[in-house]
C-alpha cells in the first residue's frame, strides 16, 4: 500500500530576508520617531569603556595606577563626547580648573596641539584654557589673533 504524501509544510518565512528587513526598518522608524531613545544606543562594551573614562576623569587615574596628565584628560573627554555623552555629565565627574594666563609660547603650543590632534574646543576647559586663548591660537574662529589684554588702572 502506497504512503499518502503528506502536503508540504509551509516554509517559515520569518527568517526570510524581506522579514528581517523589515523587522530591522521598523526598529529604526520606532527609534527616530519614538522618541525614547536620544542617540544611538551603545553596545556592552562601548558602554563599559564610557564607564571607566567617566571612573579616571572622576579620580584622576588612568587604570587606577598613574595620575593623569592634561593630554590623557583632553583625550578622555573627546572620546567621551564622541561617544555621545553630555558635556553636562562630563563636568559633574571632572570639575573645571580655573583658567590659566595664556603667553605667547602657550598660545603656540595650543596651536600645534590643535593642529596635531584636533580636540573639539570644549576639551581645552578641563585643563584650565580659556575660550579667550582658543580665540588667539585660531582654534575657535574669530577676530583671530588678539593683542594680550591690560588691565585697568584701579
Amino acid at each position: 500500500m502506497a504512503k499518502a504524501k503528506t502536503p508540504a509544510r509551509a516554509l517559515n518565512r520569518r527568517g526570510s530576508p524581506e522579514a528581517i528587513e523589515k523587522r530591522r526598518v521598523a526598529r529604526m522608524f520606532n527609534d527616530v520617531l519614538g522618541g525614547g531613545a536620544v542617540g544611538p544606543k551603545l553596545d556592552g562594551r562601548t558602554a563599559k569603556r564610557r564607564q571607566r573614562l567617566l571612573r579616571e576623569l572622576e579620580q584622576n587615574q588612568a587604570h587606577g595606577e598613574r595620575e593623569l596628565k592634561p593630554l590623557d584628560v583632553l583625550q578622555r573627554v573627546q572620546e567621551l563626547l564622541e561617544l555621545g555623552e553630555p558635556l553636562s555629565n562630563i563636568k559633574k565627574v571632572r570639575k573645571l580648573p580655573r583658567p590659566m594666563a595664556a603667553s605667547a609660547a602657550t598660545v603656540e603650543l595650543i596651536q600645534r596641539l590643535h593642529h596635531a590632534y584636533a580636540f573639539r574646543r570644549e576639551t581645552y576647559r578641563f585643563v584650565g584654557i580659556s575660550d579667550e586663548v582658543l580665540v588667539d591660537a585660531g582654534v575657535i574662529p574669530g577676530e583671530g589673533k588678539r593683542p594680550p589684554r591690560r588691565r585697568r588702572a584701579a
